[in-house]
C-alpha cells in the first residue's frame, strides 16, 4: 500500500475528504517522526512502538570486490508490531 492509498482508505473509513485525510496521514507521520528524533518513544496500543535503536559500528564487505569496510554506528528507527496487529496478521491467508 503506498501513501496514496492510505490516504483515501482514511478518507472512505472516515468519511473526510482525500485533502483532510492527506493533512491527518502527515500530521500523523511528522507527529512520530518528531518524537522519534527527539528520542521519545511512541507507542500505538494494540498496533506496536516506534523507537530509536542504536546500531554498533562494525566491519562489512564490499560485495564488488570482497574488501573490508568499516560501516559506521548509526541511530536507526525501529518497529515492534503490538499483540493484536500479530494476530490480526496471523490470521490473514
Amino acid at each position: 500500500m503506498t501513501k496514496a492509498e492510505l490516504v483515501e482508505a482514511v478518507a472512505k473509513s472516515s468519511s473526510l475528504t482525500k485533502a483532510a485525510a492527506e493533512k491527518a496521514v502527515n500530521a500523523v507521520i511528522n507527529t512520530v517522526s518528531s518524537a522519534l528524533k527527539k528520542g521519545d518513544r511512541v507507542t500505538l496500543v494494540g498496533f506496536g512502538s516506534f523507537e530509536v535503536a542504536n546500531r554498533k559500528a562494525r566491519t562489512g564487505r564490499n560485495p564488488q570486490t570482497g574488501k573490508e569496510i568499516k560501516i559506521a554506528a548509526a541511530k536507526v528507527p525501529k518497529f515492534r508490531p503490538g499483540k493484536a496487529l500479530k494476530e490480526v496478521v496471523a490470521k490473514a491467508k
